[in-house]
């Protein structure tokens, strides 16, 4: 599970009764006036009683005033014009930057900005003064469930949207169908974003997406970790007969059981330009597979297939095998932490040289394939790959030597991770030394490789080569066996990794030992390390004096430090 995932998992975590009872009263104050308490609102004039009672303050009001001014406006010169629009500019810009955020007449992006129920109304104010917005996003604002309406009644003045982000809301039943009601006015949306907000399962969907004709254009809809039920599903496959233009549907983190998965499938044959398609942590199995089988032969336009941890496909994607093979399109497929079996990788092995344009494969996490890759490796269609995927799937020495045998053919190779593949150990040599000089190579990942002191010689070499010139990111942590040669020999030659941004020399957390015979090394080498932006070193240890000399020489040139001051030594007389 990659990283936004695991925060948007993390963020959608029940809250404690106390952050319930606290989000009551918080709701019902701006976040400027939390921020600065002796601030009160900026912008709007005290409410009466009656309007704050309203579900939508000042809305019939605003609504009339409008309208009365539309008449005006023909009578008044245009001078008035300019004013009252610089005017209201003058709202949104201060409203806008009170939140830590730059105005912008086409962006609106308020995402992790605390806003509050109050904040959604004064903001919905102040859309009449945003005709030209294409792009809003309100993600991560959890205080805004329940109060979208106050919002929504004003998108009569933005019907340029084209891109609504509202993941992490806690949207509730009644904000779907005030959103829905309003889709109307905004014809050109083709974007929209609802990942992450719970309450939009359990068979509320429908609120939503029996408006979706009204967006006929929308390409992209976002319903990850949305709790999608049975009832979802049925309201969806609805809805994707009226997207004839979707081209990215991202559905993961739902658990979408058989029945769901035939209801969804049986309408994917009315997107056909579909290019994406979103299904990690679905909870798939050997039967989904089975149906996914049928129905993926229409989407002959996929270019991008996650399925990612779904653990009980395992043995399954044979069922499959004819319909991958009409997807000559496919450019990234994602079967990582599948629990892949010998079987399916054979299945691979059979479908993948009709992928003639897979740029992206992601392996990572299945440790029954290791020896089983050794065949797969030279049907790659190694003018095209990317990035290849390949950590902790237990690969045997035969499967290295055959990924190694194919790395100088790799032209195009961006990204290359075989972290937690022991055999790597003592074989890097393979692997590097015929990278040729004008290698794309960016990101290399060799953690818990049990690498040795001659892995990371030859790994010097290749560097010196230049072979590694355009390199970003290097982990080479978890490798307790490279000894203080080793890292002394890779520093030396730092001018090889002038474009290097992120360096990781990590020891296992139960590891500790001194950096003092290398500081020197990595000292001398950062004047070479123009563009150097972290460097991560846990579990080792160094004197008060050398961290200090380290630290200092670090933050002039703006670089992060992750360490462990704690097992730091200190010098005695």
């Amino acid at each position: 599970m990659d990283s936004e995932h695991q925060k948007g998992r993390e963020a959608s975590q029940k809250r404690s009764p106390l952050d319930l009872i606290m989000n009551q009263f918080r709701r019902k104050t701006t976040f400027t006036e939390r921020k600065k308490p002796s601030v009160g609102r900026m912008f709007c004039p005290s409410e009466s009683n009656d309007r704050k009672s309203e579900r939508i303050p000042e809305a019939k009001e605003t609504e009339s005033n409008e309208e009365k001014d539309s008449v005006k406006l023909g009578t008044e010169s245009r001078d008035n014009l300019e004013t009252s629009s610089v005017v209201g500019w003058g709202r949104v810009t201060q409203f806008v930057q009170m939140l830590g955020k730059t105005p912008d007449s086409q962006t609106l992006s308020l995402s992790h900005c605390d806003l509050t129920a109050t904040d959604i109304m004064e903001l919905g104010t102040l859309l009449p003064f945003l005709t030209q917005l294409e792009v809003m996003d309100l993600s991560w604002n959890d205080l805004l469930g329940g109060s979208l309406k106050a919002l929504s009644f004003y998108m009569q003045h933005v019907g340029k949207l084209k891109v609504l982000k509202l993941s992490g809301c806690r949207l509730t039943a009644e904000d779907l169908g005030a959103l829905g009601e309003r889709l109307n006015c905004v014809p050109l949306l083709e974007i929209l974003d609802l990942s992450w907000n719970t309450g939009i399962g359990g068979g509320n969907l429908h609120f939503l997406t029996e408006h979706l004709h009204f967006i006929s254009s929308l390409r992209e809809l976002h319903l990850l970790d949305c709790r999608l039920s049975e009832t979802d599903s049925v309201a969806l496959a609805e809805a994707l007969l009226l997207l004839p233009c979707l081209e990215v549907l991202d559905l993961s983190n739902n658990k979408l059981l058989v029945r769901a998965l035939e209801n969804i499938g049986s309408s994917l044959s009315s997107t056909p330009q579909l290019k994406t398609l979103k299904m990690s942590s679905c909870g798939l199995n050997q039967e989904s597979l089975v149906i996914l089988g049928e129905k993926m032969k229409f989407l002959v336009g996929l270019e991008h297939l996650d399925m990612s941890c779904n653990k009980e496909c395992g043995g399954g994607f044979s069922a499959m095998a004819s319909s991958l093979s009409f997807l000559t399109h496919l450019k990234s497929l994602d079967l990582h932490t599948c629990c892949l079996t010998e079987q399916d990788a054979q299945t691979l092995v059979q479908v993948i040289p009709a992928l003639t344009e897979l740029s992206e494969l992601d392996l990572s996490c299945n440790k029954s394939i290791g020896t089983a890759l050794q065949a797969l490796f030279p049907v790659l269609p190694r003018s095209k790959v990317k990035t290849l995927q390949l950590s902790n799937c237990s690969l045997s020495p035969e499967a290295c030597h055959a990924l190694a045998a194919i790395m100088p053919s790799l032209s195009q190779l961006q990204s290359l991770s075989v972290s937690w593949n022991k055999s790597v150990g003592e074989n890097l040599q393979q692997f590097v030394e015929h990278l040729p000089v004008e290698c794309k190579l960016e990101e290399l990942k060799l953690s818990s490789c049990d690498l040795n002191t001659d892995d990371l010689l030859h790994l010097q070499s290749a560097c010196k080569r230049g072979a590694l010139s355009h390199l970003k990111l290097l982990d080479v942590s978890y490798n307790g066996r490279v000894g203080d040669t080793g890292w002394v020999s890779l520093f030396r030659e730092a001018g090889g990794l002038k474009q290097l941004q992120e360096l990781d020399v990590s020891l296992r957390p139960d590891t500790c030992l001194s950096a003092s015979v290398w500081m020197s090394a990595i000292m001398d080498a950062l004047p070479q390390l123009s563009s150097l932006r972290r460097v991560s070193m846990q579990r080792w240890t160094l004197s008060s004096e050398e961290r200090q000399k380290l630290e200092k020489s670090l933050k002039k040139k703006n670089i992060m430090l992750e360490s462990d001051e704690v097992r730091v030594q200190n010098v005695t007389g």
